[in-house]
């Protein structure tokens, strides 16, 4: 998805509650784009969306766990672990937000397929915007 993200000229932005120890230097290798700390969680809003120590005892939390392991991401066990993430498309002038994933549970993943889609979306309509 990053390369075809990187074809289209649409940037990659991650937002992270934290900065702990090597955390974000860590993440490099698996992420190329901006990177940037909202050490106040403005970002996640007023109603950050967590889960509790008893979603470790979700199947799907494992699953996600051991599918992250296989593919040679780690953690750290430390700072603050239990809001959840998401993934937003955010569309070009004010078409606002085109597709918003929000976790379910600990690495519950978006389709790249979803993605894309709404990227070539938001592509498609800046064309032939120019074009007129």
């Amino acid at each position: 998805v990053c390369t075809q993200l990187e074809d289209l000229g649409v940037p990659l932005v991650a937002v992270v509650k934290e900065n702990i120890g090597t955390e974000i230097q860590d993440f490099r290798p698996h992420f190329a784009g901006d990177i940037y700390v909202d050490e106040k969680h403005h970002f996640y809003g007023p109603l950050q969306r967590k889960m509790g120590g008893l979603g470790f005892i979700r199947l799907g939390v494992w699953q996600n766990f051991m599918r992250a392991w296989k593919a040679g991401y780690q953690g750290n066990m430390l700072g603050e672990g239990f809001v959840l993430g998401g993934v937003f498309v955010i569309g070009a002038g004010n078409q606002g937000i085109l597709l918003e994933h929000r976790e379910e549970e600990f690495g519950n993943k978006v389709e790249n397929e979803d993605v894309l889609q709404m990227v070539s979306f938001v592509f498609t309509n800046l064309v032939a915007l120019d074009q007129r």
